[in-house]
């Protein structure tokens, strides 16, 4: 008895730690990823401030084609939306919250069943006779400690996703040439 007693002792203390290092690790966290593309960066843009082109070049859409999408809002630019289910991606819904026309779009993301919102910036800036793309997201995980946990190491999870989608967006846009 006085095994099983000192047992749950260390285990209780152990989980302790870790909650207590868990609220001392810092909130925010910060993707960033760039991608030269060999076209104007008006070519590029057309596939960025509209929802519904999305799917034809981020990552998450091709690895679950029966993810199912609601569009709300413009078409196109301020205000224009999507809400996402998927069993393998996740739920979540994406607001265009500021367009400059050929240079940045700037989004908010969230994903509800994590209590977890970021915003993202898509920056196209000159670069020789192309347009580097640079897509960043950021947020706060809050003041949960697990999600802290978890934002450690949001960009290894997320990054090669920005990697994978700006990559296909650059062969999409390098086609139409």
């Amino acid at each position: 008895m006085k095994l099983l007693k000192r047992f749950v002792l260390v285990v209780a203390g152990l989980v302790a730690l870790l909650l207590v290092i868990g609220l001392l690790l810092p909130s925010h966290f910060a993707i960033s990823r760039s991608l030269v593309i060999n076209a104007p960066a008006e070519r590029i843009f057309s596939h960025l401030d509209k929802p519904r082109a999305w799917k034809n070049w981020s990552v998450w859409n091709r690895r679950d084609p029966a993810m199912q999408i609601d569009y709300a809002g413009p078409e196109q630019g301020v205000d224009a939306a999507w809400r996402w289910q998927s069993a393998t991606e996740g739920n979540g819904n994406m607001t265009f919250t500021a367009v400059d026309t050929n240079r940045q779009l700037t989004y908010r993301l969230s994903f509800p069943d994590f209590g977890m919102s970021s915003t993202g910036v898509l920056r196209l800036e000159p670069a020789g006779t192309g347009t580097k793309v640079t897509w960043t997201n950021e947020g706060d995980m809050g003041n949960n400690p697990v999600n802290r946990y978890f934002g450690l190491f949001m960009d290894q999870m997320v990054g090669p996703d920005f990697e994978a989608g700006l990559s296909n967006l650059k062969e999409i846009v390098e086609k139409q040439g």
